[in-house]
């Protein structure tokens, strides 16, 4: 039975989300409005009494940049509120591929998103596969990390693949792929590629046999599908049977559909930590339910107890 000091509020972001797993909290959503004024700015207001309460505030912070600004006024409206916890949940950390200077003179976006995120209020942070890792370092409160993986293991072990070969995009994913395809009983293949820009890669080599097997290629986001797609050709070329693309979150932006339906792939699989923002969507494009899994891990905040149980 939930507590009745458990109060989960959301931002335009991700209503349809949290709005899902207070149904599996066993709880209305709770009560804030979120609007804007004539000019554009945005009003917050929280609408029902959270003093004392713990707070958990659920919003992904894909772009517009408006969506990072709710979270932040929310988190404020409920700290001046006397909220007893503030807890932001964020299925998809935004910015979070501005993890370091790996140029002259660039933002550390992550870093200054977690600054904001901390100086503004809240007392800890949800997130789901962090793009890098190290972000985790980035805060000054507790940062509990789930991975979508447990909800993605369980959809593919239903399909009873055989000859699975999990397939990391790149040598930062190998990691994954490798725990991944443990899980699964697959071996690992490795796509080596050299990036020309930070949202552009070109294919260099695929390690590992590929022929006649079913290749599911495995990664934290996919945003321009620039990767998969080349990956997938070259999956293609060299024999694969059948290939799936997998990430836990589905970015999708620029040309990303129609590039990711004339691609080789027979399937996109990701989970609902972003709201597909097109109307039609490629048929091939499937989305899978994370609220579950957010909902398990915000009743054992609440509770005081380990998420760890909730890890593949």
């Amino acid at each position: 039975m939930v507590k009745n000091r458990l109060r989960l509020i959301c931002g335009n972001a991700s209503r349809d989300l949290a709005e899902a797993v207070c149904r599996h909290l066993g709880q209305p959503l709770g009560r804030a409005e979120v609007t804007r004024f004539a000019d554009g700015e945005i009003f917050v207001q929280i609408e029902e009494n959270v003093r004392g309460v713990d707070v958990f505030i659920m919003q992904s912070t894909y772009p517009p940049a408006e969506h990072m600004m709710e979270l932040l006024m929310l988190i404020d409206a409920c700290r001046r509120a006397s909220a007893g916890r503030i807890t932001a949940v964020m299925p998809y950390f935004g910015y979070a591929r501005a993890d370091r200077k790996d140029q002259p003179r660039v933002s550390i976006a992550a870093k200054l998103c977690a600054n904001l995120l901390v100086q503004t209020g809240a007392d800890r942070v949800l997130t789901v596969d962090l793009h890098s890792p190290q972000i985790q370092g980035f805060f000054d409160i507790p940062l509990d990390h789930l991975y979508a993986a447990p909800v993605l293991m369980q959809y593919f072990t239903s399909l009873n693949m055989e000859d699975v070969v999990v397939v990391a995009p790149d040598a930062g994913g190998v990691k994954m792929g490798r725990a991944f395809a443990k899980r699964l009983g697959a071996d690992l293949a490795i796509v080596d590629k050299r990036r020309t820009r930070a949202d552009q890669a070109e294919l260099m080599n695929v390690i590992g046999e590929v022929e006649g097997r079913n290749c599911l290629i495995l990664d934290d986001l996919i945003s321009t599908g620039g990767t998969i797609c080349q990956a997938a050709r070259e999956l293609q070329r060299r024999g694969a049977r059948r290939i799936i693309a997998c990430a836990s979150h589905g970015v999708f932006s620029g040309q990303a559909f129609q590039l990711l339906d004339e691609a080789p792939i027979d399937e996109v699989t990701v989970t609902n930590t972003l709201p597909l923002r097109a109307a039609n969507p490629p048929s091939k494009v499937r989305v899978l339910d994370i609220s579950k899994l957010l909902s398990k891990a915000i009743l054992n905040i609440h509770h005081e107890e380990s998420i760890s149980s909730l890890f593949i």
